[in-house]
């Protein structure tokens, strides 16, 4: 029988040469770090250093958050990856109302300068590089993190990491979005523009495939609604006057590792495949490093159960080496208790140990895509890439990634997809460990890491005493530029920088683009 894989692809029982009949390796393949980039971007890939181990982490208020990122480093991490909370990432601050209930509780309350170096206390901004998932305010954040390396004699151009800026992907999967799709690009191509002058090291955007697979997008929907929402930047950077070979060697992607290693890697390699022919026959790049997919890779979180939790720690070594396999740059692997809450330190250290162990006592770091040439591998890479893009072209027939977004076409195909999988599971045909098959009577006690409520409290206070200190007309001219800014074709950053040096909170900045560019509305499923 059949087996078909998480895209709904089949899998054979055996491969043998028949299934590459015709293959040409010099057009498939290439050589490591070389067009099309299928067996990696970089000639050595993990023989000459391993990837960069981040640990996605991010709770309560910044002194607490700070103490758990400055542990990470003592214990081998080698990139900081910021969780922040809902508040945070809708641009609220912690004291108004509608955040009420939610301030520290998915990530890190951060409402000014002032929480941000507190947030990166201690820690040399100059010599780490740090991630920051955050999508519609990115700009915001971006420009604390740089106000925080002047306070710390660290220039613009001595930072290094990524704004995951992605706001699209909000629009299709999360729903942490602000403002409508055209005012969101016109901020990301602001961004871009802002960086190369500002920030030249700095990843601009990461455009995301992870929030869609946790919704329930298959392998090949994750690809090709990611590549497609990469597509749309690469238009708005252009139509705003860019050139492509200026902004493209910055952009990076953000993908997920699920269990299905043999599928996951083969989706890796045609992500490469399909951006690297992208990039370099339709928008005509010319340096290598605009052809070429970089992209981070975080275990699925959607695939960890909270029945029998540390069964979680054998998916999540099977993910983070269906990562490494695939030729990942970065990677940040689930904690075993995900499931359940906030991780403890205890699990956040054993997710980066399991990292550790990948890369020093195992053999994949001594040769680069050592499933080059597999039957199985290479097939599944051909069928994963003709089916992204069938979709990829579906998008494309609908007027590209933004008109397909705003009759909810993504949005649909995703949840018809998770449909399917729920259906799945709950008939049995979808075996998952602990939950429909080898379940255990009595499940042992396990106490999970709470947020302490009295934060908000905490927030509200620190919010208070900066407003009372503060110089209120610096604040109110500063965002007065801001809106006049927007409301033109000025870059908006300059000016958000200032309102935010004079103390400007996230909420209140968030709130002058409201005024002038509204809120964005969802549309029902296509």
């Amino acid at each position: 029988m059949v087996r078909e894989s998480e895209s709904g692809l089949p899998i054979e029982p055996v491969y043998g040469p028949a299934a590459l009949a015709g293959w040409r390796p010099d057009a498939a393949l290439g050589e490591p770090g070389a067009y099309p980039y299928t067996r990696g971007v970089y000639p050595t890939m993990y023989t000459g250093r391993p990837w960069t181990m981040r640990q996605y982490a991010g709770f309560g208020t910044a002194r607490e958050s700070n103490a758990r990122y400055r542990r990470l480093i003592e214990h081998g991490t080698t990139g900081l990856s910021v969780a922040f909370d809902l508040p945070t990432q809708m641009g609220h601050d912690s004291d108004t109302p509608i955040a009420a209930g939610e301030v520290g509780r998915v990530g890190v309350a951060i409402d000014s300068v002032d929480d941000m170096e507190v947030l990166f206390g201690g820690i040399p901004l100059g010599s780490v590089s740090t991630s920051m998932t955050i999508n519609a305010p990115a700009a915001l954040l971006l420009l604390m993190y740089q106000l925080v390396g002047e306070q710390q004699g660290v220039t613009g151009s001595q930072l290094s990491g990524t704004v995951q800026n992605d706001v699209l992907k909000e629009y299709i999967a999360r729903g942490t979005y602000i403002y409508p799709p055209q005012p969101s690009l016109r901020l990301t191509a602001d961004i871009f523009r802002y960086c190369r002058a500002e920030i030249p090291r700095w990843n601009t955007i990461s455009i995301s495939g992870y929030h869609m697979a946790e919704a329930g997008a298959s392998p090949a929907q994750e690809i090709a609604f990611t590549l497609a929402n990469g597509i749309a930047y690469v238009r708005t950077a252009l139509a705003a006057g860019m050139d492509v070979d200026d902004f493209a060697p910055r952009l990076s992607f953000f993908f997920v590792a699920r269990t299905t290693l043999l599928e996951e890697v083969a989706k890796f390699r045609a992500a490469r495949r399909i951006w690297a022919r992208v990039m370099r026959e339709e928008f005509g790049a010319r340096n290598p490093k605009s052809q070429m997919l970089r992209f981070h890779t975080q275990t699925a979180g959607v695939q960890l159960t909270a029945q029998q939790p540390e069964v979680n720690l054998a998916r999540v070594t099977v993910q983070g080496l269906a990562a490494v396999l695939g030729g990942t740059q970065s990677l940040h692997t689930n904690s075993f208790d995900e499931a359940i809450a906030l991780p403890t330190e205890k699990a956040a250290r054993l997710a980066l140990r399991t990292q550790q162990v990948l890369a020093h006592e195992t053999d994949v770091t001594a040769t680069v895509d050592p499933f080059a040439g597999s039957y199985a591998v290479e097939s599944l890479t051909d069928a994963v890439e003709e089916a992204v893009r069938a979709l990829m072209a579906r998008v494309e027939d609908l007027g590209g990634a933004v008109a397909a977004i705003e009759r909810g076409f993504q949005k649909g195909e995703i949840e018809r997809n998770a449909y399917r999988i729920a259906q799945e599971t709950d008939a049995g045909a979808r075996v998952v460990v602990g939950v429909n098959r080898f379940r255990t009577d009595e499940e042992e006690p396990y106490e999970p890491l709470r947020v302490d409520p009295a934060i908000e409290a905490q927030q509200a206070e620190r919010l208070e005493r900066l407003r009372a200190h503060r110089n209120r007309q610096a604040v109110t001219a500063a965002l007065g530029a801001l809106r006049k800014a927007a409301e033109g074709p000025d870059n908006v950053l300059y000016p958000m920088r200032e309102a935010l040096r004079a103390r400007a909170t996230s909420g209140e900045v968030c709130d002058a683009l409201r005024e002038v560019w509204g809120t964005y509305v969802p549309t029902d499923a296509f």
